[in-house]
């Protein structure tokens, strides 16, 4: 399977309720430094307690690409569209490769209008 397949696949998983409702599932995506900066403006840690999770939502990801930055890190772009409040992001996210195992070590989300 090819490197942008994988980490868009990867990417997906993190969307799903099963993954999203999960701390256990969502933490073994996640890389031990992990933070995010949300859409929402909140600052997330992998270290803070998920219990009953991320919440669920229904989002569509488009646009998916990835830009190495070295053999063992890259940056994944897309644009996501939440269908339950209409709202565009635009999404990046930085992925390690730990132990050959592709880890989250970032994420940012930034609302946008649907037309850029």
């Amino acid at each position: 399977m090819e490197l942008k397949d994988h980490i868009k696949q990867l990417e997906e998983k993190l969307l799903t309720a099963e993954v999203r409702s999960s701390k256990t599932k969502l933490k073994k995506l996640l890389a031990d430094e992990f933070f995010e900066f949300g859409s929402s403006g909140r600052v997330l840690y992998k270290d803070e307690d998920f219990e009953g999770g991320i919440g669920i939502i229904k989002v569509t990801l488009s646009d998916f690409d990835i830009h190495p930055l070295t053999d063992h890190i890259v940056l994944a772009t897309y644009r996501t569209f939440n269908e339950e409040t209409n709202q565009h992001a635009l999404r990046s996210s930085i992925w390690k490769l730990n132990d050959g195992v592709w880890k989250m070590v970032f994420h940012q989300g930034t609302k946008t209008d649907p037309l850029f």
